[in-house]
């Protein structure tokens, strides 16, 4: 059952209405993994840092040996034509889409030059409504090294170690995972990646190779030190979180999450969680990306 509703998908150079089928299964991606994903945001009749999230696709694409066959550019065109389809109040999240056809050497290398399978895949998902909050809880399950996985691409491979870190914390009555390196420093969370924020200053795990740094991320980070608010990348501990005034997650699909809790620690959400939200979305009105 898909996540969203009213779905389209664009898969053999046109859009189609609905959840269609696209791989196929002796398709490497299938049997073999190599699938990447990106994923943007339609609302408020916007579609923030696209550009950025289509440039991002190619490069998961490449990190796995699967050839990516769209540029960015083009695809921005076909997702804002597909789209124009939603009405300008809709929100929709917005998934493009790669995986390896043929295979290679051993089977198990994404042949060079061989097929690759696109698709994008646009689903109604609503924003989080107005005063939703999260908790955070410790997890067993850590994130991976360059060494052992492909954590320099938005790969579905890794995407089941991140279920069972949510699935742990939802088991014990939490919403999310507040996640570990393999050095015990935080990295981020199940879902998104994290900011605490102490005596007005705002601090994040400094990336290391171990999760990506989100391109929402980025774009918070930008728009906090353009308003003068100090902003710290670098190595957290969970005492960095139990000791914090305000934490708060981000990422693409609800770009800020405030977090009201992490293990018996309780947070209000803060008035700084609450700007940082109100600059995003300022300055996508400002940028006006829109289909």
């Amino acid at each position: 059952m898909p996540t969203g509703t009213n779905i389209r998908t664009y898969f053999d150079g046109q859009w189609h209405d609905g959840d269609i089928a696209v791989m196929k299964a002796a398709d490497h991606g299938m049997w073999l993994g190599s699938n990447v994903f990106d994923g943007a945001r339609y609302a408020h009749g916007l579609t923030p840092d696209l550009d950025k999230h289509c440039a991002r696709v190619n490069a998961s694409a490449a990190a796995l040996m699967v050839t990516p066959t769209v540029s960015p550019e083009e695809m921005v065109a076909i997702v804002h034509d597909g789209l124009r389809a939603y009405p300008e109040d809709a929100a929709v999240y917005i998934r493009p889409m790669y995986w390896g056809i043929d295979g290679g050497m051993a089977a198990i290398v994404p042949k060079e030059g061989g097929d690759t399978g696109f698709a994008i895949s646009l689903e109604e998902i609503p924003m989080a409504p107005t005063g939703f909050t999260t908790t955070l809880s410790r997890t067993r399950f850590r994130r991976p090294v360059m060494e052992d996985a492909v954590v320099n691409a938005k790969a579905a491979c890794l995407y089941p170690n991140n279920a069972r870190m949510l699935a742990e914390a939802r088991a014990r009555g939490f919403g999310n995972a507040l996640v570990a390196d393999a050095l015990g420093n935080v990295a981020e969370a199940a879902t998104a990646n994290v900011f605490a924020v102490r005596d007005g200053e705002v601090f994040t795990p400094v990336p290391n190779g171990t999760f990506l740094a989100g391109i929402t991320r980025a774009r918070h980070i930008a728009n906090m030190r353009a308003e003068g608010i100090a902003v710290h990348e670098c190595v957290m501990s969970f005492a960095d979180f139990e000791a914090a005034d305000e934490v708060f997650l981000s990422g693409n699909m609800m770009k800020v999450t405030p977090v009201s809790a992490f293990e018996e620690r309780q947070y209000q959400p803060g008035p700084l969680t609450e700007r940082v939200r109100e600059m995003y979305w300022d300055w996508a009105q400002s940028d006006g990306t829109r289909p």
